[in-house]
């Protein structure tokens, strides 16, 4: 994560200036190997661009190498939780519920018929469908890998018994609130479709509107996407920003990006990812992450 540096223009930045945006960069654990260093020119309010090559936004790993139970059927219930949770909180029109907006964004990317959305909408706004709490569990896995579990449920007492079960039969431990958390920053991430984007011009435009990181990355099916990143804080307006340009995200979430990640063996990392495959396959897990690479 680089910030837009404030200096005159005709002041390239320093050998050891760049040492050190890289080192903090790296100390995040998101680190984009792209480096690039920007300034503020005052006069004619325009930028003086100081370009480095984009590279890839490191992620964590993904447990795409075990067979899902229904997987498909496991995200439409992932979906169909963040629309109710939305909808409860800000009513059932995406043009003014942002977090709504967000859910169908992801329900389209992830190919679910309308009639499930339309559904899932009508159904939050009645007074029969139950109320979703947001719990987040932490813990380890095997080979002291840090796991944050975000849930959404209609009964803590069983979501809380099922995780703390996942974790002990796959050799993890259940973790206190905060026993892992620092490790993670919470932000918003937006995947994109880099076909036609001008990525220079495009992450110009959002700095100012709180993006922090920006980088290639890949889909589960190996297809080419651009991550853009930004404090939680700033989910909002970073996505109206980028809808004002007439870009539609392929998804909009919020994750818990760990700062640093840790490479195992692969025998070890199996082990790691067997118990993360099961906590997503729990009926009340919505997301896990981790900070394995």
């Amino acid at each position: 994560m680089l910030e837009p540096a404030r200096r005159s223009p005709f002041d390239q930045p320093s050998n050891a200036t760049l040492a050190s945006q890289r080192g903090n960069s790296c100390a995040r654990g998101t680190a984009v190997e792209r480096r690039r260093t920007w300034a503020h020119v005052v006069a004619g309010c325009s930028r003086v661009v100081y370009d480095r090559p984009m590279g890839r936004i490191f992620e964590t790993r993904k447990a795409t190498m075990f067979a899902r139970w229904n997987k498909m059927a496991k995200i439409f219930t992932r979906i169909s939780k963040d629309i109710v949770i939305a909808v409860k909180a800000s009513g059932p029109s995406p043009e003014t519920n942002p977090a709504l907006r967000r859910a169908i964004q992801n329900a389209r990317a992830a190919n679910m018929p309308k009639e499930k959305v339309d559904g899932a909408i009508k159904r939050a706004s009645g007074q029969e469908q139950n109320n979703y709490e947001v719990v987040l569990y932490e813990g380890y896995a095997p080979y002291g890998i840090a796991i944050l579990v975000e849930t959404a449920t209609d009964n803590v007492t069983r979501t809380v018994a099922n995780v703390r079960m996942h974790f002990k039969n796959n050799g993890g431990n259940f973790g206190s609130t905060g026993s892992v958390g620092f490790l993670f920053s919470h932000m918003g991430v937006f995947r994109l479709d880099p076909k036609g984007l001008d990525t220079e011009a495009l992450e110009l435009d959002l700095i100012d509107f709180g993006l922090e990181e920006l980088g290639e990355g890949q889909g589960e099916k190996g297809e080419p996407q651009l991550v853009l990143r930004c404090a939680f804080k700033n989910f909002g307006q970073l996505q109206h920003a980028i809808e004002a340009r007439g870009v539609a995200p392929l998804s909009a979430e919020s994750e818990y990006v760990a700062q640093n990640l840790l490479e195992l063996p692969e025998d070890q990392a199996t082990e790691v990812l067997k118990l993360v495959d099961q906590m997503e396959q729990d009926e009340d897990v919505q997301r896990v992450f981790h900070n394995l690479r």
